[in-house]
């Protein structure tokens, strides 16, 4: 063997052995359609697929990056969520409970007893009276259907009366059936009442319960950030009292 061959075949050996890499670094630097034009012409019949391939490269990232966000956000959503309600418990503990339209909730709304000896001249309020007792008493023998069949004539009554307490109460009661049937936008609509009705009074009682209702409503549709503003106006209330 000449000294030339000697030379040219370890030369030779490394450029066989190098091939590889010259082919994956050009797979790499060549752009994504030139290569979709020369599989197209290799190919016609999956021209049109590998044409689109850099399109749908690109969507696939984009979904995984907007993926990936969404999910940071909702963790960010529950984790929040999940220290209100640890300071919903403790507000509570430094409470005591107190009855429930709805006792199935995490917390217990107030609840307003008429005095004994309070003398009911109107019939109409008679009745009202009546049908608040007999919607809760359907509530708390889970029979929420007639139970809100109650709260509505309660509300009705309320209103022709122009009664805002029990008019609250009618409306915390109709939030509290739907939820108790799972109709939980519907429900908001009632515990939203009773903050309105405030507002319109000028006098907040029932408003705590309402806002913890809602923020309930609202966990259970999954619209976590707006569960998360009204628990801190529940949190911040309970702390007030």
């Amino acid at each position: 063997m000449t000294a030339k061959q000697q030379l040219s075949e370890p030369l030779t050996t490394g450029i066989v052995r190098s091939l590889p890499i010259f082919a994956n670094a050009l797979l790499l630097t060549t752009p994504l359609e030139a290569l979709a034009e020369a599989a197209a012409c290799e190919q016609p019949d999956q021209s049109i697929f590998n044409m689109n391939m850099p399109l749908l490269l690109l969507v696939a990232l984009i979904g995984a990056t907007v993926g990936g966000l969404v999910a940071r956000q909702r963790k960010a959503e529950l984790l929040r969520l999940n220290e209100q309600l640890r300071q919903i418990n403790a507000a509570l503990k430094r409470q005591a409970k107190i009855e429930s339209y709805a006792p199935a909730l995490s917390y217990a709304p107030a609840a307003t007893r008429v005095p004994d000896d309070q003398v009911l001249v109107d019939p109409r309020k008679q009745e009202l009276i009546s049908h608040l007792k007999n919607g809760k008493n359907f509530l708390r023998n889970q029979n929420p259907e007639k139970a809100y069949t109650e709260f509505k004539i309660a509300l009705e009554l309320a209103q022709n009366l122009k009664d805002p307490i029990e008019e609250k109460k009618a409306a915390r009661g109709l939030g509290a059936s739907l939820q108790r049937q799972g109709k939980h936008k519907e429900a908001i609509k009632y515990h939203s009442m009773v903050l309105s009705i405030s507002e319109r009074e000028g006098e907040d009682s029932g408003n705590t319960e309402a806002f913890g209702a809602i923020a309930d409503c609202y966990t259970e549709i999954g619209d976590l950030e707006k569960a998360a503003t009204f628990y801190d106006q529940y949190i911040a209330r309970l702390q007030a009292d």
